[in-house]
């Protein structure tokens, strides 16, 4: 067994919690994994089906021989088109799946581990009994069905564990996968396909010596985020790919648990996405590198052609600052950019490659970038019903305990402002409340979201002093760091990107890599910065998450539900 926690106990209070719950929230009715649907649903015909499973195997990761301990996915399709179900040669990753729009999908999940475990299809508009909630983990040996239409457009996800208090751990084990939609649009465009579709997923390891997997040392590592020091892609360490001199589509995703890459070209050449998150975009966008937080995804436009045969081009991930507090990164130059007796490991900016793109065969032809991909419909606020009262969303970095409004997460608490119409299409707006502890002082009165500078007290929140967001000036500015904010259930999109209260020596080093067009499901928060983004709110009632991803912080209760009634 890879760690341990005392489940019975987690249980326990787990299904307390829900039991109280329950007469407020029907939808937690449901929720109990004991009463929820093991068995299919008789009047559901499924295009696809798939049995899954999550147990503990020995994989070669190092190349040196040794056999590394992870937890993985697998999957055997029962039903369906034969490129549904692909699996990465000898890697932990779960196999890629494929769906198409409009496509009924049924999926057993078998949980082989030792502990309880639940998939959450990240990105993908679903019901809340298939998105994978906590509330839903099952114990060991037993089976979850899931059942969902495909209703997301053409675009990259993925999919992985989001067990109650253990995300963390299991995600960096290697419970998590690629996952692809692909619908008639995207078929019209030509994209590259087959070979020249390939995934890229990236993420920091930290190995011992033994060549085994080692995770959270120490409550710095939970407070930060863990941080390794290898990079792996795909599963694999010094990654480098064989490319012919012609474009190729790269699904580049995220997968680390707390790392933020800044994706660029060792030569200077600008980066041309394609795809953003759960869905293509309207037209390409080229920047000079790419932010790229925990769980984000961009299809990447890489073309090689009049590269010489015999070349290559190295990915890095390139230089940044201000994504952490202050004093860690002061800390960090003091140690030439390592960790030092900080922990160990690759800094969070620090400049390191990714992969290495080999040119070894010259082509006569290749498919041109379309000048424009699908046609999206754009929010505004005319589209919102709280134009001038947004919902907040405010990251509270309070000292040993990252929370977010205020308050951690708990299945048997909804405030008054997650409470959300089904059907109804929402501003929301997520910052670092610390703006107002400048302003009002460390006293412990600034109100809840609006409050700080935003209008007026909302009702359910309290005061974010009285509920643990009020550290007082010094103790917020210097607990500041970036924020991967996550929203489950339908895509959202951004309506502004402000930059407020940032360092703007800091600021300089990433705000060129921000692409804030298309659909997205989570959005990178730098310090200081005020997202305000726009939400649908359609079809399915009940308990939709939002956390942090980084998941050292969403494990210590920097989450949050929303209730769609």
């Amino acid at each position: 067994m890879i760690h341990s926690i005392d489940y019975g106990r987690r249980q326990f209070l787990q299904y307390s919690a829900l039991g109280a719950a329950a007469a407020m929230i029907p939808e937690l009715l449901l929720a109990n994994p004991k009463s929820a649907s093991s068995v299919p649903t008789p009047g559901f015909k499924p295009d696809v089906e798939i049995e899954f499973s999550a147990r503990e195997v020995l994989v070669p990761i190092l190349n040196n021989g040794a056999e590394t301990r992870v937890q993985k996915y697998f999957a055997k399709l029962l039903k369906g088109p034969e490129n549904t179900v692909q699996s990465f040669e000898d890697s932990y990753l779960g196999p890629a799946l494929s769906f198409v729009k409009g496509q009924k999908v049924r999926i057993y999940f078998y949980n082989n581990l030792y502990e309880p475990s639940i998939v959450h299809w990240h990105g993908m508009h679903v019901p809340q009994k298939s998105d994978g909630h906590p509330m839903y983990s099952i114990e060991p040996g037993e089976r979850f069905v899931y059942e969902f239409e495909i209703l997301n457009n053409a675009g990259s996800s993925f999919y992985h564990s989001h067990a109650h208090n253990l995300t963390g751990p299991q995600v960096y084990f290697g419970l998590a996968g690629l996952l692809k939609v692909t619908d008639e649009n995207e078929k019209a465009l030509g994209l590259p396909d087959g070979e020249y579709d390939r995934p890229l997923v990236i993420q920091d390891k930290q190995f011992n010596r033994n060549g085994q997997l080692q995770y959270v040392r120490g409550m710095r590592d939970r407070m930060i985020g863990f941080l390794g020091d290898t990079i792996l892609v795909n599963g694999k360490p010094n990654a480098e790919f064989s490319v012919k001199t012609r474009a190729y589509r790269f699904r580049v995703l995220n997968g680390s648990n707390s790392r933020i890459y800044k994706l660029g070209w060792d030569d200077g050449t600008p980066l041309t996405a394609i795809g953003s998150a759960v869905s293509l975009l309207e037209k390409p966008e080229t920047r000079p590198y790419i932010m790229l937080g925990p769980s984000e995804r961009y299809d990447l436009w890489l073309d090689f052609s009049g590269r010489p045969v015999g070349s290559k081009l190295v990915l890095y991930s390139l230089p940044f600052s201000g994504a952490m507090p202050p004093m860690f990164e002061r800390m960090q130059r003091m140690r030439g950019g390592g960790m030092g007796m900080m922990g160990g490991g690759l800094a969070q900016g620090e400049k390191f490659p990714i992969a290495i793109f080999n040119i070894t065969e010259k082509v006569g032809d290749s498919p041109k970038l379309p000048a424009q991909l699908v046609s999206l419909k754009k929010l505004s606020e005319s589209d919102v019903d709280n134009a001038d009262n947004p919902l907040p969303i405010a990251i509270t970095e309070r000292h040993m305990r990252p929370l977010v409004n205020g308050r951690p997460f708990s299945l048997d608490e909804v405030m008054e402002i997650e409470k959300v119409k089904v059907g109804s299409i929402k501003k929301i707006k997520i910052f670092h409340p610390h703006e107002a502890h400048q302003e009002q002082g460390a006293s412990g009165e600034s109100h809840e979201m609006e409050g700080m500078n935003h209008g007026g007290e909302r009702e359910g929140m309290g005061r974010m002093g009285d509920r643990g967001g009020g550290m007082g000036m010094m103790g917020g500015m210097m607990m500041a760091m970036a924020h991967p904010i996550h929203l489950h259930g339908q895509q959202f999109q951004v309506l502004s990107r402000k930059e407020g209260h940032v360092d703007r020596q800091d600021y300089e080093t990433v705000r060129h890599g921000f692409i804030d067009v298309g659909w997205k499901d989570t959005v990178l928060v730098m310090p200081g910065e005020e997202i305000e983004i726009i939400k649908p709110f359609q079809d399915f009632k009940g308990l939709f998450l939002y956390h942090c991803h980084n998941l050292e912080h969403e494990d210590l209760g920097m989450m949050r539900n929303f209730y769609v009634h």
